[in-house]
Formats: structure tokens, sequence, C-alpha cells
């Protein structure tokens, strides 16, 4: 799988944008363990205490620094900060499109790949929890239910999964989804024998 994902990043080339052209610049980490067949991707539960995305499962990541330069530093610092892993256990294979969130942030992916059973430390001022969950999970798609919205960016959608008490929603859930689709050509998308939820309606 990490061959075929290689494979595909090296075909893509997408070339990360300067941060001064995006509107809002963030970037997160793909983090995969390195196992071939099997890698998981690294996630974080935000901390209850935060104003904003309390609780919220998230890659990690966050918003560019100008003292940051190229965007990928940006997502190497902000995994170092909150996760304690450092850059040079990162093996980065490349990035992924803008993808750009309701509120209007516009975040670079980067893919990498970290060593498979590395520690981690939680920064609990920012976050609660560190797991990983295996890639074949989402794309098995065994939903929980498909989160529809009405935002200003458009009709959206997103599938949400529930992986060991852990509830992956929203922008993290349609990345991943994004990604998954993109590099192994699954299919994800909104059909689904899951129940669908229409967040403009709540």
């Amino acid at each position: 799988m990490l061959q075929q994902l290689r494979s595909h990043l090296a075909a893509s080339r997408v070339q990360a944008p300067e941060a001064t052209a995006l509107s809002k610049p963030a970037a997160v980490l793909i983090a995969l363990t390195d196992n071939s067949d099997n890698p998981s991707v690294v996630l974080t539960r935000r901390s209850q205490h935060l104003s904003s995305h309390s609780g919220e499962v998230s890659l990690p990541g966050g918003k560019w620094d100008p003292e940051d330069g190229p965007l990928q530093v940006t997502a190497l610092r902000e995994s170092h900060e909150e996760i304690g892993l450092e850059p040079n256990r990162v093996d980065v294979l490349g990035s992924l499109p803008v993808f750009q969130t309701w509120q209007g942030v516009q975040v670079v992916p980067f893919v990498g790949v970290v060593p498979e059973r590395l520690q981690y430390i939680p920064n609990l001022d920012e976050l609660d929890a560190i797991f990983q969950v295996p890639l074949q999970f989402f794309i098995d798609d065994n939903r929980l239910r498909t989160d529809v919205f009405e935002r200003n960016v458009g009709h959206v959608w997103s599938p949400a999964y529930e992986y060991e008490g852990f509830e992956i929603w929203g922008f993290t859930a349609r990345l991943l989804v994004n990604f998954l689709n993109g590099a192994f050509d699954v299919g994800i998308g909104p059909d689904n024998p899951a129940p669908v939820k229409d967040w403009s309606r709540a």
C-alpha cells in the first residue's frame, strides 16, 4: 500500500503553493506508519477546554506562521508541538491539493511516513488523545452516518466514522476520504447504507 502511495504522489507531483498566495493558510500532516501492507494514520483529539473545535478529531497541524516559510515547515512544526513528533522522523512523500474549510481556511495537506512504533507525547494544552487508525478501516467505509451540510462554499457531505470510541467526521473525514480516493481510487462517495444527518436542518 505504501509503495502504491509513493508511486501516486511521485506521478501527481503536486507542488505546495506559497503560503502568501493563500487566504488563511494552514497545513496538516497525514502521518502514516511505516507498515507497507497495513499503514495507520496518526490522529489527535482536541482538548475539551479549547474555544474552537473542542473535542474534535483532527490531523496534526495548524495555521501558518510567517516565520515558517514553506507550508511543509508549518505541518512539521505543528506536529512537533502537538504530538512530540520530531521533524527528522518524518519521511515527507509529497503534498496534496489545497483543501478548504467552510470557514475559508486554505489547508495544504502533506503526506509523510513515520516509524511504526514511535511513541508520541500529547501537548495537553491542545490535545487530550493521540491514536492511530488503519487506512483499511476507512477504505472499508463502514461509516457511522453520512453528514450533509449547506455551507457558503456549496453543498458539502462528509462520512462520519467511529473507531474505538473516537468519532471521526467533518473536515478530517472529508480530507482522508479525498486522499484515499485519489491515491487508491477506492471510490468512496456519499452513497452508503448508513443513515444521513442533515446538519442544515439541525
